[in-house]
């Protein structure tokens, strides 16, 4: 029980700064303004996205049915894994529960408005790598994190 409380405060705390943080993009800036935080390095840059990762898939027909079937899905398929864990795999938990948060953040997005608010603009000078949000740094962080916990929980069965 004490981990599910856990995987519900980290899953609720993130899908309301990621939905805060586009609430307040979109209230605030015009599509496509631009405000730099670091030179040559940082902006909040409103654009919206209506494909997944590097605008993928954005101007296909289908993209939104997909997008969604999609984040639905994986939603359940990281309820069902997270269910199957051990107690004992801390790390783990906290990963699914990035995860989870950011794969349900986009996914109001995509029912709310058909596209998902990107607005994190990390470049070098010209060179931009495209804009992101909180729910797509979730997700990121999260992926990582499970990786660390896959690779030390690998040691741990090496040596027991």
């Amino acid at each position: 029980m004490k981990r599910w409380s856990l995987f519900s405060a980290i899953a609720i705390v993130g899908i309301i700064i990621d939905q805060i943080t586009k609430i307040a993009i979109d209230r605030s800036m015009q599509l496509f303004d631009s405000i730099p935080v670091i030179e040559h390095f940082f902006n909040i840059t409103y654009v919206r996205n209506k494909g997944a990762a590097f605008s993928f898939l954005s101007n296909a027909s289908w993209r939104l049915p997909f997008f969604i079937t999609i984040s639905i899905v994986a939603a359940l398929v990281i309820l069902v894994a997270f269910r199957r864990m051990r107690d004992n795999q801390k790390l783990a938990h906290i990963s699914l529960a990035m995860i989870f948060s950011g794969a349900v953040g986009n996914l109001i997005d995509r029912i709310r408005l058909g596209e998902v608010i990107d607005f994190l603009d990390v470049h070098w000078y010209r060179h931009h790598w495209p804009a992101f949000n909180v729910a797509d740094s979730l997700i990121c962080v999260g992926v990582f994190l499970l990786a660390v916990d896959m690779i030390l929980e690998e040691k741990r069965l090496k040596k027991g």
